[in-house]
């Protein structure tokens, strides 16, 4: 009896697993001159961007002086009023912090209704919004025409 069975492929093959390099292609001559012209003009907005930073750094440097100066002048002339203002933006500052204590209790107390209803998140921002902003410009403009600490200035005065 022959047997007439059909040939199957080997189930394993060979594979290669040698690693071969491909050898690497020149770049076309045209291309390292574009490459070289897009480098330089690259580097030319670089510069003029270090130097529009520059310029900028240097009008804002010029302006904060010059209202250091301003309010150096206006507390050498009105040192009292700037002890003043000293005493009341700390007293605001301990009014604020009792404010936010408010505030914080108001949003853990109040969350799910703020977060579903429009209503009380409205009433919410109404109720402490304009209060907030404003207390916070209040505070601002005080400490800034406040007199500097005297910290610096009792060290030294202690000195034998």
């Amino acid at each position: 009896m022959s047997e007439n069975r059909p040939v199957r492929p080997p189930l394993f093959t060979q594979i290669d697993v040698t690693q071969s390099t491909p050898s690497p292609t020149p770049p076309p001559a045209g291309s390292l001159a574009e490459v070289a012209m897009l480098l330089r003009q690259l580097l030319a907005i670089e510069q003029r961007q270090t130097k529009l930073l520059e310029d900028l750094l240097t009008q804002v440097s010029v302006s904060q002086r010059q209202r250091a100066a301003e309010l150096g002048q206006w507390r050498q002339a009105n040192p009292h009023l700037a002890k003043k203002c000293r005493e009341a933006a700390e007293a605001l500052a301990r009014v604020q912090t009792e404010f936010l204590h408010q505030l914080t209790e108001e949003v853990n107390t109040n969350f799910d209704a703020l977060l579903d209803g429009e209503f009380m998140f409205t009433e919410f921002v109404d109720r402490f919004g304009p209060r907030m902003a404003h207390l916070n410009g209040i505070l601002q403009v005080l400490a800034q025409l406040s007199s500097p600490p005297a910290t610096a200035n009792s060290s030294n005065n202690n000195s034998p």
